[in-house]
């Protein structure tokens, strides 16, 4: 899965992809999580935009209230979950990043790490949407990857991004067939397990 990221200067980042930014600022965020409104690429006619939606979706059909937003869907069944077929189809958004932590499990014990591109690239997270909802797509981890964690986002190649936004492509499909960029990690502080937690210091090495 994916449940935490790191994101700063989203604005910069993006005025070569979007035409405006909607009430997105160029902050520093080290400590990105669910239920935070935070910055994705959307696409319009007349040009993609980047805005604030809350990271967590709950279905339009969801009659529970106590439903539990969805923070990620599988790239395997998001063609067949009832909850994401249409969203792949017609509600494609891409998160800026610049790198995202998972958590090692050892019997009892919990490791956080930080990762980032292998070539200092900066990351895009291949995500869909609903209102102003969003929630992020994963895949099976690259071998490198598997020693911390079974489960990756879909990460795009700058170059992907518009590709990926055309809903006249099937979604799941390119998502499947794209390059996969080669990422580093390293182990970094537990801090990073408390949400209020928003300092540089959170991806330094340990």
């Amino acid at each position: 899965m994916c449940g935490r990221y790191v994101v700063k200067n989203p604005v910069t980042k993006t005025n070569n992809l979007v035409k405006s930014a909607i009430q997105v600022e160029d902050t520093e965020n080290y400590n990105a999580h669910p239920y935070q409104k935070l910055p994705v690429i959307k696409k319009y006619k007349n040009g993609n935009t980047l805005e604030n939606l809350q990271w967590g979706l709950v279905p339009s059909w969801a009659k529970d209230k106590d439903f539990k937003a969805l923070i990620n869907a599988r790239l395997e069944t998001i063609d067949e979950k009832v909850s994401f077929k249409k969203l792949i189809k017609n509600n494609r958004c891409v998160a800026v990043a610049d790198g995202f932590y998972e958590w090692k499990r050892e019997k009892k014990e919990k490791t956080p790490h930080y990762f980032t591109r292998k070539d200092t690239n900066f990351i895009y997270l291949a995500g869909i949407f609903e209102e102003d909802q969003f929630c992020l797509i994963t895949e099976d981890a690259k071998d490198n990857i598997k020693e911390i964690h079974h489960r990756q986002p879909v990460i795009l190649n700058q170059t992907d991004i518009n590709r990926y936004l055309n809903t006249e492509l099937q979604g799941s499909a390119f998502l499947r067939e794209r390059k996969i960029p080669d990422l580093i990690f390293h182990e970094v502080s537990k801090d990073v397990n408390k949400p209020t937690n928003n300092s540089a210091s959170l991806v330094q090495p340990v």
